[in-house]
């Protein structure tokens, strides 16, 4: 038998074991709840909170009028965990239709152990949600199965983004460009404009609920801040028409390309930039890297007769013409070692300087730039912008062809006088006519009005630089010639418009096939301005080759006629009263009006 004492010392000691461990568990308990307890919480936030990029909205570009060309709107990327897709075929199978993706493609899209492998880019909110419904769906249905949770589809998730819209279609596409797949500027001022286009993108934290975001668990970090709007000089209504009028001049002729610029001579902004065929920036898909190219500063051509007026230009300023100077003009005339001659057969003829220009003689423009010096000619053909870029910040712009006199042969001089020998872009042949019609003054073309920043601040663009390149005299008779070649005598009757006077040049230049290095068809031109005596704007036409009928006065004329006239009516441009009579074209007519020149 147990004494007392020895129960006595038995009992102390199980009371002090069992003090012993609940002073343990409850220290435990302490360090749990009280110092390890925010170790425990962050681990468990971090094993259910994700950082993501809030992606910031891509600046809007609009007309000079506030219409809009580009926009943001939203969209989602689709991306799944492929460690979380335990059975990838069938994974496929039940979300295809949803995704728009092919089952075979999409399963290979699923396979591996990524975990972040984007799905799509940029789709409808439409797409995540229909996407959900089919998940939701199939889990529905699995979960009153034996396999239940083990056949789930999870790790799927998407991120908030933007795609491109361009509402106006295929309207000024060439201009305004689009963005790639990764929503960054591809073409055109969505390229050249990308920087300040693209905005800050922001950082946020939420909470991962099985693949989805927790409704208001967003904690954001740091803010996306919107890119710039852009604002264009372009207004909508004339692009559309000078769109249509150049669509429509293409198709009849069957021609390779066409391009209509509208520019406001003064302060070079440019209200239109058309060109033919088009292309809808929407569907990337079906668009080729020669659809993105911009024509009006990428091609270059042979100006042909619209080069002229830097001859004509050149020779008055150096006081070695004026415009009743009379030239006799053959058949065919030799110079430097080579044997030129007109468009057509022709009987000798005694033309005036603006007789040369009114008919488009290349024999006149031979003669007209022999009496200038071949360095002089070419000061003057830097001057007007010649071999060199606009400067009108459009991508890939081209600085044409023009080579230094040290690299002239004895028959460059004369067939640079007539326009071939050298090559321009439709912009650059659109800023030597404004050059003309601003009193000699060339400023740089511009396709950017201003900039609205994301705080709503809106800076308008520097004022475009200005070069004085020929006199305002020069300037005022060449436009005063150029009347001549919208008459019955000139080559450009189509051109006239009732109630103003038009001043303006045609251009018929045999084309340069990159594919054979030779000559092989047309550029067919046309570059005006009106009100000639005051011109407030200057339309241009280019074809590239068309097929039959190539002479520009017959298939570039009639599109500027079209242009232009909107132009007029739209800006409210009130005819001016012609003050200035109308230069003799030929000799005889000189002799008549009793204003005897000797050549």
């Amino acid at each position: 038998m147990i004494s007392n004492e020895a129960f006595g010392k038995r009992i102390r000691y199980l009371v002090v074991i069992l003090v012993a461990i609940f002073l343990l568990f409850g220290v435990r308990l302490i360090d749990v709840q009280a110092v390890q307890a925010n170790g425990y919480a962050k681990r468990a936030v971090n094993e259910m909170v994700n950082r993501s990029t809030w992606l910031a909205p891509r600046g809007t570009i609009t007309d000079v009028n506030g219409i809009v060309l580009a926009r943001s709107i939203a969209a989602k990327n689709i991306i799944v965990d492929q460690t979380m897709i335990s059975d990838p075929a069938t994974t496929a199978s039940v979300t295809s239709v949803a995704l728009g993706i092919p089952v075979v493609d999409l399963q290979k899209l699923l396979t591996g152990t990524r975990r972040y492998q984007v799905i799509e880019n940029g789709v409808a909110p439409i797409v995540w949600d229909n996407l959900q419904s089919a998940l939701t769906t199939y889990n529905n249905k699995v979960e009153g199965t034996k396999a239940g949770l083990s056949k789930r589809i999870v790790g799927f998730f998407s991120e908030n983004a933007y795609t491109r819209s361009y509402p106006t279609g295929t309207l000024a596409a060439s201009l305004v460009g689009l963005t790639n797949a990764a929503n960054q500027g591809a073409a055109g001022v969505e390229s050249s404009m990308n920087t300040a286009l693209t905005g800050t993108n922001g950082e946020y934290d939420y909470v991962n609920g099985d693949g989805a975001i927790i409704p208001g668990s967003q904690q954001f970090i740091t803010a996306a801040k919107p890119g710039t709007d852009l604002r264009l000089t372009i207004e909508r209504d004339i692009q559309w028409v000078a769109q249509d009028a150049i669509t429509a001049a293409v198709k009849s002729a069957k021609a390779l390309s066409g391009t209509v610029i509208v520019m406001d001579p003064k302060t070079g902004a440019i209200l239109a930039q058309a060109s033919a065929p088009s292309f809808d920036p929407s569907n990337r898909a079906k668009i080729t890297l020669a659809q993105m190219r911009n024509p009006a500063v990428q091609d270059v051509y042979e100006p042909g007769s619209t080069g002229k007026v830097i001859t004509v230009a050149a020779a008055l300023e150096e006081g070695t013409t004026t415009p009743t100077n009379v030239y006799t003009i053959p058949n065919t005339f030799k110079s430097g070692g080579r044997v030129f001659h007109d468009d057509k057969n022709h009987k000798t003829e005694h033309l005036t300087t603006a007789g040369v220009l009114a008919v488009s003689s290349n024999i006149g423009a031979i003669q007209i730039g022999s009496a200038i010096p071949s360095n002089t000619f070419f000061s003057y053909l830097q001057k007007f912008g010649i071999g060199q870029s606009t400067g009108s910040n459009l991508p890939g712009e081209s600085a044409g062809i023009l080579h230094p006199v040290s690299d002239w042969s004895a028959s460059s001089a004369p067939t640079i006088a007539f326009g071939q020998g050298y090559s321009v872009t439709a912009m650059q042949a659109t800023d030597v006519f404004a050059t003309i019609a601003n009193n000699g003054v060339r400023v740089t073309p511009n396709v950017i009005a201003g900039t609205t920043s994301a705080d709503g601040t809106y800076m308008p663009s520097k004022p475009s630089t200005q070069i004085q390149v020929v006199s305002a005299d020069t300037a005022q008779k060449i436009r005063q010639m150029l009347e001549g070649v919208v008459s019955n005598e000139g080559t450009a009757p189509a051109a006239e418009i009732p109630g103003y006077k038009v001043a303006g040049k045609t251009g018929t230049a045999m084309r340069v096939d990159a594919r054979c290095g030779c000559y092989r068809g047309y550029t067919a031109s046309f570059i005006g301005m009106a009100p000639a005596e005051a011109p407030k704007y200057v339309v241009s036409v280019v074809i590239q080759n068309p097929q039959g009928m190539h002479f520009g006065g017959e298939i570039a004329a009639p599109v500027f006629k079209k242009v232009m006239s909107f132009v007029l009516q739209t800006k409210q441009v009130q005819p001016i009263p012609s003050t200035l009579p109308a230069y003799p074209l030929t000799a005889d007519a000189l002799l008549k009006s009793k204003s005897v020149v000797k050549p």
